[in-house]
């Protein structure tokens, strides 16, 4: 087995699927190849869940919530990592229950305690793969319940779990509790699904991503870790994900073949 570096550096449609098509036209976002995404936001408002690990999105402006958070019921939910880098971009003004401003400081805190499955180093590849312009979502978590309907395909754990709640009519803050509240980082299993940049991305149908991604903690996983996550991938490709110092890299593994010598 060799592995490749892929790169490094520093309501049916009313309950589930939030529409966005009155958004400003204020907000653009623009890629251009090699370059960091240029961000024009309008302020939003988000409500800190702390029991259930991500905030609820109580006022929002532009097209920012097309390719972030997961909807229920209508409404828009962040996890810990999307909340913090719109914080960091200025673009989210983050309330506690009682309607106190939630400071950068304190959610840096909140990260670092490694609670709501997340860590500080899983928040920087988030961070870095968004910088780059991709759409990132957690594993194993639908961005709707649409999504999960629609769909036809094999899912993780949470997924099935998720859609039995769908059958069964839960209310969505304890699905969306059921799904953040236990995910643990330090499970065996992808951590984000990754597509490119695309301005017809629509999370009641997302397709595919591009690749699945795996925090790896400490070190490279060994062969039979790297195999036991293929086989939760459904063959989409898997990339391993390593980060050192404020360095994000990422790996990609193939099997070759030896030829039998003479």
């Amino acid at each position: 087995m060799e592995h490749k570096t892929w790169g490094c550096s520093s309501s049916e449609d009313s309950d589930d699927e939030v529409h966005l098509q009155n958004a400003s036209d204020e907000e653009e976002l623009h890629f251009s190849s090699g370059s960091m995404p240029k961000l024009q936001f309008r302020s939003n408002i988000c409500t800190l869940k702390i029991k259930m690990g991500m905030g609820e999105v109580i006022e929002k402006n532009g097209k920012t919530w097309v390719s972030t958070g997961i909807v229920r019921s209508g409404k828009i939910y962040s996890s810990i990592e999307e909340t913090l880098y719109l914080m960091e971009l200025g673009a989210l003004h983050l309330l506690d229950n009682g309607g106190r401003n939630i400071s950068l400081t304190e959610m840096y805190e909140k990260v670092s305690s490694k609670k709501s499955g997340c860590c500080w180093k899983l928040f920087e590849v988030y961070r870095h793969l968004k910088s780059l312009g991709y759409i990132v979502g957690r594993h194993g978590v639908a961005w709707s319940l649409k999504s999960i309907k629609s769909s036809h395909k094999p899912v993780d754990l949470e997924v099935t779990e998720e859609r039995k709640l769908v059958h069964m009519g839960s209310k969505s803050e304890l699905s969306i509790n059921k799904l953040f509240g236990e995910l643990q980082i330090n499970d065996l299993r992808p951590d984000f699904d990754v597509y490119i940049p695309n301005s017809r991305f629509r999370k009641f149908s997302p397709g595919d991503p591009s690749f699945l991604l795996y925090l790896s903690r400490g070190h490279l996983p060994s062969r039979a870790e790297i195999e036991a996550l293929e086989r939760q991938c459904g063959g989409i490709p898997l990339k391993i994900c390593l980060v050192a110092e404020g360095r994000v890299s990422f790996f990609s593994f193939d099997k070759v073949e030896l030829p039998v010598l003479p």
